[in-house]
């Protein structure tokens, strides 16, 4: 799954109101639970097993528009052909 995503220190986020879950086991092997909101079923943020103390939020999730460019990249074999990274970020081989 390739996605564009924004991680923070658990103790940087703060979530309110109530959300439903969902688990499911990652390429590693580490198990991530996604918490998606119970009205319109968007996912708000998720947590990995393997990254104790940090969520993550998709990008999409936050409605400002000048959002900081990405610095990393993971996956992006399979990130659509249509998409493309900044050439100055690290990226995961």
């Amino acid at each position: 799954m390739f996605g564009a995503q924004a991680r923070f220190a658990a103790e940087q986020v703060t979530a309110q109101g109530e959300g439903t879950e969902y688990e499911r086991v990652g390429d590693e092997g580490s198990r991530i639970t996604f918490t998606f909101c119970g009205r319109c079923g968007a996912t708000v943020h998720y947590r990995i097993e393997a990254m104790d103390g940090m969520v993550i939020v998709p990008v999409g999730a936050f409605a400002e528009p000048g959002f900081p460019a990405p610095t990393f990249s993971v996956y992006e074999e399979r990130m659509h052909g249509w998409v493309t990274m900044p050439a100055d970020i690290a990226h995961m081989a």
